[in-house]
């Protein structure tokens, strides 16, 4: 975890509290100023606990509890939100025979988090959430690791429900990486297109895309980072106007603007302010191509216009297909008088 904290509030905790600073280092180890033995190895804390918990939980990514789990749950319980903000809650034993993952297993991380500790005291790991036990797929993890969001997480429960139940489960992918999975569960059925999976009589489906799809079952909606936006330009292109010509075209082309990867472009003697305002407030890199290299590009809408004022026939279509590595999906489009938009989709 990036910021981890150690909370100890008895004698014996603090000794495991310092067991833990010695295999990983960098945790931060708090402990109340009342059981002060002037070890510069601990941040001791004069507030009661109960309002040094609700500063932890702002500033920390998981929390390590070094004492019983009632009085865990009594402590956080005033400052739960939801499984995307709380941090990861450890809760370890008197006697660290026992690391449990009491909160955000999934999502925060803690169930990883209690098997890292675990491993380091020579403990026991409690994981209880379902998916972990059954031994089947973590609904709200899949393709995180690859970078993928899921599009609406209001239906992940119900759709967990369904795995953890295993029944019929229906997945459909046409963008992103493929070897995300080596072993599908039993009662997950892969299907090539939508029509066949609303036919199939899954109970719900995970569905892998960059396109705006609308399946008639419960579904969760996984965006991977698959497009690649290429931008043809003046050096005074606004910000503004990119963002309104990506928009305009994503929608028009029903494709997801969370699938946005990265913008791409011709490498000027400048970058383009507005270029890279718009990939700012995208959350996404700008990536340029030298013109010898995007002449080298086969593209449908090459342009002499273009050829005579960037020295190559294409700039947007071309710079999609160079950085995406694979094929448009979205020709190019116009928005005189200085800007085109072209999407090409990353190979999975």
């Amino acid at each position: 975890m990036e910021k981890t904290a150690v909370l100890a509030i008895t004698k014996n905790g603090i000794k495991m509290g310092l067991k833990l600073g010695d295999a990983f280092p960098g945790w931060k180890i708090l402990a109340p100023a009342k059981l002060s033995d002037s070890s510069v190895r601990i941040t001791w804390y004069d507030e009661p606990t109960p309002a040094k918990i609700a500063q932890i939980f702002k500033e920390y990514d998981a929390v390590v509890c070094l004492f019983s789990l009632g009085a865990v749950i009594r402590l956080i319980a005033p400052y739960l939100v939801d499984k995307k903000t709380d941090p990861a809650v450890i809760v370890i034993d008197d006697r660290a025979g026992f690391v449990i993952s009491a909160l955000s297993g999934h999502i925060g991380g803690a169930n990883e988090l209690a098997r890292d500790i675990a491993k380091k005291l020579g403990a026991v790991p409690v994981i209880t959430t379902a998916a972990d036990v059954n031994k089947t797929m973590a609904v709200d993890l899949v393709g995180r690791d690859l970078g993928w969001v899921i599009d609406d997480d209001s239906m992940v429960t119900r759709v967990s429900a369904h795995m953890v139940n295993e029944e019929p489960i229906g997945l459909l992918q046409d963008a992103g990486k493929r070897d995300w999975c080596p072993k599908l569960p039993k009662n997950v059925t892969v299907f090539e297109g939508l029509a066949e999976l609303d036919k199939s009589g899954s109970r719900a489906c995970l569905v892998i895309t960059d396109r705006m799809v609308a399946p008639a079952i419960e579904s969760v909606i996984y965006r991977p980072p698959s497009l690649v936006v290429g931008v043809g330009l003046h050096t005074d292109t606004t910000k503004d106007t990119i963002l309104k010509g990506i928009k305009t075209v994503l929608e028009k082309s029903k494709l997801s603007p969370k699938s946005v990867a990265i913008l791409a472009s011709i490498k000027k003697p400048q970058d383009v302010q507005g270029l890279a305002d718009a990939a700012k407030e995208l959350g996404v890199p700008a990536e340029y191509v030298n013109r010898d290299d995007l002449a080298e590009i086969t593209t449908p809408n090459p342009s002499d216009t273009v050829r005579t004022f960037e020295g190559t026939a294409s700039v947007s279509e071309a710079a999609a297909v160079k950085i995406s590595g694979g094929k448009l999906v979205v020709e190019k489009q116009k928005f005189p008088p200085d800007l085109t938009i072209a999407v090409a989709r990353i190979p999975g």
